[in-house]
């Protein structure tokens, strides 16, 4: 081999060690998923979170290095005990939010899930370390309720799930 020869080719582990410095150096995004759920009549589910003041959909923020619709049906089983299949679920809009107060930027994505039989709306149980409550909602209640940026990311993520597209937003506008 030459040294006029790529890294990758010369060197793997140095190529490797490079491709890791690079890494290093590149942002890190939050994210989140959240999931849209109706139940037979067609209203919303929003969730009551203890730890914040305003109610919210139901999911959260993803882990490290996991897939955002893995980590929604993580957070969904462990707020409410509903277990969803992910070939159920489509994706509905994604909503890069700026920076704000201590937060970073970060990617917030909403999957469409569909209406829920009365017998899995039955079985909610919500997690009471978590949550104080859920309801189903029309989407004018859920405006009301949610922060105004929740609520134009859900309003978005209504609308790409009816025309069967997907919302991508800045801020929540798109």
């Amino acid at each position: 081999m030459t040294a006029e020869e790529p890294l990758y080719k010369r060197d793997p582990e140095a190529w490797r060690q490079h491709l890791a410095e690079g890494n290093a150096k590149q942002a890190r995004k939050r994210v989140g998923a959240d999931a849209l759920l109706r139940d037979a009549d067609g209203r919303i589910l929003l969730v009551d979170p203890d730890y914040k003041p305003d109610w919210d959909l139901p999911g959260g923020m993803i882990e490290a290095n996991e897939p955002p619709l893995i980590g929604l049906l993580r957070e969904l089983n462990e707020e409410l005990s509903l277990q969803l299949d992910a070939s159920d679920l489509t994706l509905a809009c994604v909503d890069w939010v700026s920076p704000h107060g201590p937060w970073d930027d970060s990617l917030m994505f909403i999957f469409d899930a569909g209406r829920l039989s009365p017998d899995q709306v039955a079985h909610l149980e919500p997690d009471l370390r978590e949550l104080r409550r859920y309801s189903f909602l029309s989407p004018d209640e859920a405006r009301h309720r949610l922060r105004p940026y929740v609520w134009l990311r859900l309003e978005a993520a209504l609308t790409a799930a009816e025309s069967r597209t997907v919302a991508y937003l800045h801020d929540g506008r798109s």
